[in-house]
């Protein structure tokens, strides 16, 4: 029986949930739900790395505006498809949409390696974006709905890190695809895009075996299938333990709410929850601005500046890839145990300061391939955990049954402000073939962070520990 909407209870399934030991079940939820950050950074990796390649002639002959501008569709694409899917997902279930925004995304790369000119390739690009902003949207609340609270820190920085994954991935692919002693350029590039189709493929198979959250379906007022749920992930989880489970916490008071309209998730973000919109705009936004201007052009700055072959990018990328990766494995633990507002703040100052370091390097001509490339690794060992961070504050602050659009919509402002702006702009940049302009670029991206970074000492909330429900019940 469905609860109307309006409808009062309470219910121990939330807690049940928060007291379990982390088990073999949740390592097969952040396998199955963690691996979208993996192919966003397959996907950025793999059009970053062939960006000189698809400048020749036998291949798409773009320009380096071109390829700026291809970034920036496939940015707009993740917008469109965040606001879409992120809906969705609050209406129709976290399940549901991760099976649909994970088969557009392989569809979509399919297409990509069939691309014949500039508006097909771009046309490609915005689809396979739309796939992977849907999927941010559902599989962080669903992440996060599955998760202990006492260690939803460290374990969604650890899994934002494997956008690191999948460029480490993209990079070692492309160093034989597009190797022109092994395959021609004008095939090479084609087949790489067949890697994320083919990954897309399998992980399809294992997400159908990931319930629906219970958190969701509670919220919707379906509460014996949400304990039938909770009931199976508690038999996983107990099985081969030589000892009980622990003991839940206190029932939580919970109201079902159907489907939101978005009157209410404007009352919620902009009245009831507006210190956490601002926080949430600021380190979206800044990280969307530095993260995107600075990778997704750096092949063309090796390119350009330092004279790296094609085929030998993505030996560049495999050193800046896992500083990024270890950074938040790193640091996670600490936004856990020292907090999320200092912690925050800490690595958004430090970044934006490292940032403009390495672009003054670069601007004076004082490094080679190889020291831009260790440098940047030191900036991102910490501006990962940054950018992982600004995930986790919009996906545990605001309240369950708008969770969903809540992502979407600090996803797609703060990636049209700065994402999507940034490889454009930096595209231009390198266009003049000036360093010191690429420089100004870098300057701005540092100045956003350490802007971020003085908003969340100010607004930030102290989220460590606390349950879901607990948060979406506090004012700060």
């Amino acid at each position: 029986m469905t609860l109307p909407a309006g409808t009062k209870f309470e219910s121990d399934l939330p807690a049940r949930l928060d007291r379990l030991p982390w088990s073999a079940w949740h390592w097969r939820v952040v396998i199955a739900l963690g691996v979208t950050w993996m192919l966003d950074g397959l996907e950025v990796t793999l059009v970053g790395a062939i960006g000189p390649v698809l400048k020749e002639p036998e291949t798409l002959g773009l320009t380096d505006g071109q390829i700026g501008a291809t970034a920036s569709f496939y940015l707009a694409g993740a917008i469109a498809g965040a606001l879409l899917f992120g809906r969705l997902t609050d209406l129709l279930g976290r399940k549901r949409l991760f099976l649909v925004t994970l088969s557009v995304y392989l569809s979509a790369t399919l297409a990509s390696a069939g691309a014949w000119n500039f508006a097909s390739f771009a046309a490609c690009r915005l689809i396979t974006g739309a796939g992977i902003g849907g999927e941010y949207a559902a599989i962080n609340s669903a992440i996060d709905e599955l998760l202990p609270a006492r260690v939803r820190g460290r374990a969604d920085l650890a899994i934002n890190s494997t956008y690191w994954l999948g460029t480490a991935l993209g990079a070692l692919v492309t160093l034989p695809l597009l190797n022109s002693a092994l395959l021609p350029h004008r095939i090479g590039w084609r087949l790489v895009f067949a890697l994320g189709a083919s990954i897309g493929l399998a992980i399809l198979f294992v997400r159908k075996h990931v319930p629906e959250s219970p958190r969701w379906l509670l919220l919707h007022g379906r509460v014996p299938e949400a304990e039938r749920v909770v009931a199976e992930i508690e038999a996983a989880v107990a099985h081969g333990r030589n000892e009980p489970l622990p003991a839940p916490g206190p029932p939580s008071k919970l109201e079902a709410k159907g489907n939101v309209t978005f009157t209410a998730i404007a009352k919620v973000l902009l009245e009831r929850h507006l210190r956490r919109t601002l926080l949430g705009l600021a380190l979206m936004i800044a990280q969307a601005f530095a993260y995107n201007g600075v990778f997704f052009t750096y092949a063309l700055v090796l390119s350009r500046f330092y004279g790296v072959p094609s085929e030998h990018v993505g030996l560049y990328l495999l050193p800046f890839a896992a500083g990024n990766l270890l950074g938040p494995l790193f640091l996670g633990h600490l936004f856990d145990s020292v907090g999320r507002r200092p912690m925050i703040a800490l690595t958004y100052a430090l970044s934006g300061i490292l940032i403009a370091v390495a672009g003054f390097g670069l601007a004076h001509a004082w490094l080679t391939a190889a020291s831009q490339t260790l440098v940047w690794c030191a900036v991102f060992f910490v501006a990962s955990a940054a950018a992982s961070s600004a995930y986790l504050t919009v996906s545990e602050l605001f309240p369950v049954e708008l969770r969903g659009m809540a992502i979407a919509l600090f996803y797609a402002v703060g990636t049209a402000a700065g994402g999507l702006l940034a490889p454009a702009l930096f595209g231009a940049l390198l266009d003049t073939g000036r360093r010191e302009n690429v420089f100004t670029g870098y300057l701005v991206g540092a100045v956003l962070m350490i802007a971020a970074a003085v908003v969340a000492a100010i607004l930030g909330v102290s989220a460590e520990g606390k349950s879901l429900e607990t948060l979406s019940e506090l004012d700060r």
